[in-house]
């Protein structure tokens, strides 16, 4: 696995830079994380975020975009306004978790 450094922290990723150790993570790191693909994090996303940690916790694999908009109350519309084009992709990239299965 490759490692990179955010906020001074060492963190192991894999090849897409996807984060592997849950536990590196905290809120901090997410900003850096979305900053450096251009989202601008406000409350509604850190809804989202926060669901897919604890959904992650709880399943032991990220949510899918159709069970963050079932389980986590939030519409498919409003996810591809908060993290546009790809927003399966964008919301694990920036909470730290790997990319769900079936995202390409």
């Amino acid at each position: 696995m490759a490692t990179t450094v955010i906020n001074g922290k060492e963190l192991v990723v894999d090849d897409e830079g996807f984060m592997t150790e849950y536990d590196q993570w905290d809120e901090n790191i997410g900003q850096e994380l979305a900053t450096a693909i251009g989202v601008d994090m406000t409350d509604d996303h850190w809804k989202v975020i926060r669901f897919l940690r604890e959904d992650f916790q709880a399943k032991g694999e990220t949510p899918t975009i159709r069970r963050v908009s079932t389980a986590g109350g939030v519409d498919t519309k409003t996810l591809f306004r908060l993290f546009p084009k790809k927003p399966a992709k964008k919301m694990s990239y920036i909470a730290g978790l790997p990319k769900p299965h079936g995202c390409v």
